[in-house]
């Protein structure tokens, strides 16, 4: 043997476990796979193997002996006495900038045919929320090019927000808008729980090729398993933070949140946790709030602005996770049914839509022409019905009078087309001449 070869050698050796715990299977059920052993802790990755197959699965439960694990795969075949080796790793994702314009899935494995770009390093998934205290005021502007979002619902950098709606409504669309238009030096978008079909849609219809070059998707469709629609959002979260932590202004849109609850609920429940509100367990409640808190700005100059998407139930907008996540986020956007059957696009209900921190990143005159017009709206929406029953004569309320007169031009500037981008000064003109012009009729 030469000496040249030493080294190299002692390296490998020093690399090489001289252990490895192991365990058996020992019950298989639909909701996941138990094992005596191996020696590991929550959150673990391990190998299962049996029959020349293997697939890693992720430790969700230990009780007095037994470890509970959701595999990752698919276990056709799997049967009692299959080994369980422990990997002695937890979740994380290759990452680096060769990621940028790819689709990946939540391992960060290319789902494009594409050769897998060169990683710079590897990102934890379960990386701590940023500490309250080194967090940067959020003050400046984010524009998107929609003129309601820009001009009434001003979004801040490092803010977050959640888009509430339910299915059907125009919520994919306004994603699109969103991805194409932001002000972002890089975008992740992660699709969770899709339908196959809508991704390509998402990537041939929302994106353009220019917008395509500095975006990365994590998809996890609705075919897979609940472990792996979770670790999705994580992974997405993990590649926000590393751009982040490049100085970038990183924009995270994340289509459904609320798939991710249910994919948690379905988690836990094989984990043994008992079910409370709607059937979710006690811990996605926790789970929903650690993963928002990993957004925000750094001192480095880098921060992440995440809107997140929230499929409310029944179009009922208390049910549990939207509840959990008004009480989470910098405000919400909330889509309307009524609006959308009408044709009106983006489906914003203004009156029940809020940001948060509008008073931190928006200059006086926009906060007032802003306030003027939902207080219009508002007079309008009290006294709808009356007006459109033909119960209501001209002159009996000079504030409904005005806001009649406003309406059209107020619409007007509401609704935009899907390839329409208003530029800020654009967005303040139009708001403006909303509020002046009387093209409305009273009766």
């Amino acid at each position: 043997m030469s000496k040249a070869s030493s080294p190299d050698l002692r390296s490998v050796a020093r690399n090489f476990p001289i252990y490895q715990w192991s365990g058996k299977v020992s019950r298989v059920q639909s909701l996941g796979v138990e094992s005596t052993g191996p020696i590991c802790a929550l959150g673990d990755l391990v190998e299962i193997r049996w029959a020349g197959q293997k697939s890693q699965a992720e430790v969700i439960a230990l009780r007095e002996g037994r470890v509970t694990l959701l595999p990752y795969g698919d276990t056709k075949g799997l049967t009692v006495g299959a080994e369980v080796v422990a990997l002695e790793t937890a979740p994380s994702v290759p990452v680096g900038m060769g990621y940028l314009g790819r689709v990946v899935d939540a391992f960060g494995v290319p789902l494009d045919g594409l050769p897998g770009p060169s990683s710079t390093g590897v990102a934890s998934l379960r990386r701590k929320p940023l500490n309250p205290l080194l967090r940067e005021p959020i003050s400046e502007r984010v524009f998107t090019g929609i003129r309601v979002i820009d001009g009434l619902l001003p979004l801040g950098r490092g803010q977050r927000l959640g888009i509430f709606a339910g299915s059907g409504i125009g919520k994919s669309s306004l994603m699109g808008m969103l991805a194409r238009n932001v002000q972002a030096d890089v975008n992740v978008v992660a699709l969770i729980g899709e339908r196959g079909r809508e991704v390509q849609d998402f990537i041939e219809h929302c994106l353009s090729q220019e917008t395509r070059s500095h975006t990365i998707l994590v998809v996890a469709t609705s075919d897979e398993p609940a472990v792996v629609r979770a670790r999705a959002a994580y992974t997405a979260t993990a590649y926000a933070e590393y751009f982040r932590d490049q100085g970038n202004s990183v924009f995270l849109l994340m289509d459904s949140v609320t798939r991710f609850a249910m994919a948690r609920r379905e988690i836990d429940l094989a984990a043994g946790q008992p079910p409370t509100s709607r059937g979710y367990t006690p811990s996605v409640f926790s789970e929903i709030p650690a993963l928002c808190e990993r957004c925000g700005s750094i001192a480095s100059g880098g921060a992440i602005t995440a809107m997140y998407t929230v499929l409310v139930e029944g179009d009922d907008h208390n049910e549990p996770i939207a509840d959990t996540l008004r009480a989470t986020l910098d405000g919400q956007i909330v889509l309307s049914r009524e609006l959308a059957n009408e044709g009106h696009f983006p489906a914003v209900d203004l009156l029940k839509s809020i940001s948060r921190l509008e008073r931190q990143v928006a200059d006086v005159s926009t906060l007032d022409a802003a306030n003027r017009l939902r207080g219009v709206l508002s007079v309008h929406h009290r006294h709808r019905e009356m007006v459109e029953m033909g119960l209501y004569k001209a002159g009996t309320n000079p504030e409904l009078d005005q806001a009649l007169l406003r309406i059209p031009g107020i619409t007007q500037f509401l609704r935009q087309k899907l390839d329409e981008v208003s530029s800020f000064d654009q967005t303040y003109q139009s708001l403006c001449r909303a509020l002046t012009e009387s093209s409305g009729v009273v009766r």
